[in-house]
């Protein structure tokens, strides 16, 4: 007797099919269309999850470059002067700072210039 995938047919088509739903035309009708685009979506968010770590990293860099040039460093000289001060804060926290809260940061930068 041979096996009929019936209702495990179903459940993993409706599985992509909710996956693709709001997808344009044949991409969220078709099965098979749906399966491609599914796979091709789920590898991008895969990456995207990836990628976003590197753009956040980069725009802190970019933030905490210009707030210390506003404070005449560097940004290379001044994650030099903080490691060599003993300040031990991460870029993310550096960038806010930069943005939010220029007294303080100006104060972080003149500490990073007497350390060097």
């Amino acid at each position: 007797m041979r096996i009929k995938r019936a209702v495990n047919a179903v459940k993993k088509r409706r599985k992509i099919f909710k996956l693709a739903k709001g997808y344009f035309g044949c991409k969220s009708k078709n099965y098979r269309i749906a399966r491609q685009a599914v796979m091709k979506s789920l590898n991008y968010a895969y990456v995207g999850r990836r990628r976003r770590k590197r753009d956040m990293r980069r725009l802190w860099i970019a933030r905490i470059n210009a707030g210390a040039r506003l404070n005449g460093l560097s940004y290379s000289r001044l994650m030099h002067g903080l490691k060599a001060a003993g300040i031990d804060l991460n870029r993310k926290v550096l960038a806010d700072l930069a943005v939010t809260d220029a007294p303080a940061f100006a104060e972080i930068c003149n500490r990073a210039k007497a350390a060097l």
